[in-house]
């Protein structure tokens, strides 16, 4: 396996053990908006799948302007992920990707028209893997009384 399949996996484990991303886009209006999303799948980091509405601010702002940023952050580190989004209206994927927490927030079920997809194409992932609470508090501890950098993970740029 190579550095960069394992900094994908590293990225990939990061973003399947984050229950809520946070989908940051350029409005029509030019101003960055952060909402929080659920990632309803992804292929591998460099593809990744949202549901929403295709009347959504959101969705019309993305057909605008496509640069999108995915954040995603649990106990096992930090993944910002920077690239494009489309406005899908694939409803085979669409099915395959409906499950019951869909239903909890959009209305008309997997055939509504206003029902769609957000597929991110990223470009790169800016990742930090943590070391876990235990580690992280006696690096920081160990660096403020040894007066040094403590070592608080690995951090990194991947090209997807």
């Amino acid at each position: 396996m190579t550095d960069h399949d394992d900094q994908l996996g590293t990225v990939a484990e990061i973003m399947r053990k984050t229950d809520i991303a946070v989908l940051t886009y350029v409005s029509l209006e030019g101003a960055l908006v952060s909402t929080p999303m659920g990632t309803q799948d992804f292929e591998e980091p460099a593809t990744t799948w949202f549901l929403t509405e295709a009347s959504s601010d959101k969705a019309r702002a993305i057909e605008a302007d496509p640069r999108v940023n995915v954040a995603y952050s649990s106990k096992a580190g930090w993944v910002s992920l920077s690239g494009t989004a489309r406005v899908s209206r694939d409803r085979d994927k669409l099915h395959e990707l409906w499950d019951a927490s869909a239903g909890a927030f959009m209305s008309g079920g997997p055939d509504d028209p206003d029902n769609v997809l957000l597929e991110i194409d990223g470009a790169t992932a800016e990742y930090w893997e943590s070391p876990g609470k235990v580690t992280a508090v006696v690096q920081m501890a160990k660096g403020l009384l040894q007066d040094s950098r403590p070592d608080l993970g690995d951090n990194d740029t991947v090209i997807l």
